[in-house]
């Protein structure tokens, strides 16, 4: 159990490194299901993991010029009004229901990142609006410190697209935020849950031995590639969790139906194709009808 523990660990360092996101949605699955945590326990150990190990990520981006202090503490420090009311709220929420909302934000992050960001290329950076970066990093930090997750993949789409930072940079910039809401939500959850700080230390160093691993393959593998690969992945996480909240005899019903397996036999088809399609799509030098590509002048 102890090598699984340690290998997911690595997963999540190098998933903070590369993708400045995804910690936490690795992370409190991680602790439930391998190493046995209760939910808020595994929730406010997230916090901690992250924040550290976003903040080791944070040296190794800003050494590459990967990081926009202003727009990242700006952005951070409104999180972490929003990240410790978050979890001052959760001490009150039980578990179950915690963990259904963690699923839940699964499942819409994983949608996020199938989808792309669309236009992130084409808008030339500027400073955003002090007023937006405000709000917006006020409920990022909120859902951050409430469900400990979502931080990354909400700051990631927002810096790209409001900000028009390239994607590297979004990702290191990012990786300030969750280290600054991580922490706030962390002092909220210690108010009502107990951390097994031996299991906090092992997984974090784990983390952060894979987050400098993932600085360093940024910007050298296709993001867009594993920005997909990885939202499928975690697709199937948030499916995993929702489906562990369900009552046994209606998880049991569903699992042995003939209708559950085919309709995701179905899904899993439709989705390899729509991946495919997408792929030819994107190939350079192919065109949409036999011959070579014609060129307008």
């Amino acid at each position: 159990m102890t090598a699984l523990v340690v290998g997911a660990s690595l997963l999540i360092g190098v998933s903070l490194g590369v993708l400045g996101g995804g910690g936490s949605i690795l992370t409190v699955p991680m602790l439930v299901y391998l190493a046995g945590t209760q939910a808020k326990e595994a929730i406010a150990t997230s916090l901690f993991v992250v924040g550290v190990t976003s903040a080791a990520g944070v040296v190794t981006h800003a050494r590459a010029g990967r990081v926009r202090w202003r727009t990242g503490l700006l952005f951070g420090l409104a999180g972490m009004a929003g990240a410790y009311a978050g979890g001052r709220l959760a001490v009150s929420v039980p578990g179950t229901v915690l963990l259904i909302a963690f699923a839940l934000m699964m499942v819409a992050t994983a949608g996020a990142m199938i989808r792309g960001r669309r236009g992130e290329r084409k808008q030339p950076h500027r400073e955003l609006p002090v007023l937006h970066v405000l709000s917006e990093g006020v409920v990022v930090g909120f859902v951050t410190g409430l469900v400990g997750a979502g931080g990354g993949f909400l700051v990631v789409p927002a810096l790209a697209l409001l900000g028009g930072l390239p994607i590297t940079v979004a990702v290191g910039t990012s990786l300030l935020v969750i280290a600054m809401n991580s922490f706030a939500g962390l002092a909220g959850h210690l108010t009502g849950a107990r951390i097994d700080w031996g299991l906090a230390a092992l997984v974090t160093a784990t983390a952060v031995v894979g987050s400098q691993l993932g600085c360093r393959l940024t910007g050298r593998i296709p993001q867009d590639a594993l920005r997909r690969s990885f939202g499928w992945f975690v697709a199937v996480m948030g499916v995993f969790v929702l489906g562990g909240q369900l009552p046994h005899g209606l998880r049991h019903t569903l699992l042995t139906s003939p209708w559950t397996w085919a309709l995701g036999a179905a899904a899993g088809t439709a989705v390899s194709w729509s991946m495919l399609r997408r792929t030819e799509r994107a190939t350079p030098g192919r065109a949409d009808g036999p011959g070579p590509p014609r060129t307008l002048e």
